[in-house]
């Protein structure tokens, strides 16, 4: 005979997204603000990958890596996003089980893809620092498309393999204190063991975001030891000047993904987890063209050869 759990378990077809369902004012007001980072996220992305793919003057291994961080940050942007600014304008939003689940895997999976991608890049910056002369050798092409795609593999075996190994159950309640399918929120609504999932996660997090930071910070490491052993002081500013928009990235991005999923969670309700998921799902992926624009003077001067050729 079946359980009542089993047959509840089965039941679910949908997730209902409650969060600020008693609040029109901070729905519409989150929908505008969210409208306009999307807006301004896909136009600085978009942007970025066409100059780079315009300009022969970029095409090199440290630009086709800002071009593949470009389309991730557009994926991430447009798996969550509108569809978080359509639920922000209804009372009581509902979306598929499927569509929830699809939506909840494909962020995770492009944030893993972006913490292997940055790792990725960290030590392009490495190899161009300690040895320039050599740099166009060791990041041949066919190299940088070996390490262009091992994030993309990297991310789906340790971040998706895991959940789908131990897929979740959830006991009849479908109702999401969110307006978007995100990790944290729908692990409060599982009746399986909540210690196991946590653990899961703890795993997956530790793979997808920890060992990447580590990488990280070992390749920088090498790069301040490289650029102290420089005698000029000149040639000391421009190395780190290369550095400087990654990371920048590097701070916001993994400060906070470790924020959002390696902090304990708990089933009670925490506003906080909504501000923190619109950061890093729609405000990070729009402040890495602004840092490396900004910051770069070859994409400047790329964009205004673009520009007076228009002209």
């Amino acid at each position: 005979m079946q359980n009542l759990g089993d047959m509840n378990e089965t039941d679910i077809t949908e997730f209902v997204l409650i969060a600020f369902s008693g609040h029109p004012k901070i729905r519409t007001g989150l929908a505008a603000l969210m409208s306009i980072i999307y807006l301004g996220n896909v136009v600085g992305n978009g942007l970025i990958v066409f100059v780079v793919t315009a300009d022969p003057r970029l095409h090199n291994p440290m630009y086709f890596f800002l071009c593949n961080l470009s389309i991730i940050d557009i994926g991430l942007c447009t798996f969550s996003v509108p569809q978080s600014i359509a639920n922000c304008l209804v009372d009581r939003p509902v979306m598929p089980f499927a569509s929830c689940y699809i939506q909840m895997y494909a962020g995770i999976y492009l944030g893993g893809t972006e913490c292997f991608l940055l790792a990725v890049m960290a030590y392009d910056r490495y190899v161009a620092i300690s040895s320039p002369l050599r740099y166009m050798i060791i990041m041949n092409w066919r190299v940088c498309v070996v390490l262009a795609i091992a994030p993309w593999t990297m991310a789906f075996l340790l971040a998706i393999v895991p959940c789908l190994a131990k897929p979740a159950h959830f006991c009849g309640h479908n109702e999401v204190d969110h307006f978007a399918c995100e990790l944290t929120a729908l692990m409060k609504l599982m009746c399986s063991d909540m210690a196991v999932s946590q653990l899961i996660m703890y795993f997956t997090s530790t793979f997808t975001v920890l060992f990447p930071f580590c990488l990280i910070l070992f390749s920088y490491s090498r790069i301040i030891v490289t650029i102290l052993k420089i005698d000029s002081s000149g040639g000391r500013k421009k190395a780190f000047s290369t550095c400087g928009s990654h990371l920048a990235v590097v701070v916001v991005f993994f400060g906070n993904a470790i924020v959002q999923y390696i902090k304990p969670q708990s089933k009670d309700n925490q506003d906080s987890d909504k501000f923190i998921f619109v950061f890093n799902a729609a405000i990070i992926p729009m402040l890495n063209p602004l840092i490396y624009t900004l910051r770069n003077q070859d994409v400047l001067g790329a964009l205004k050869r673009l520009t007076q050729k228009k002209l």
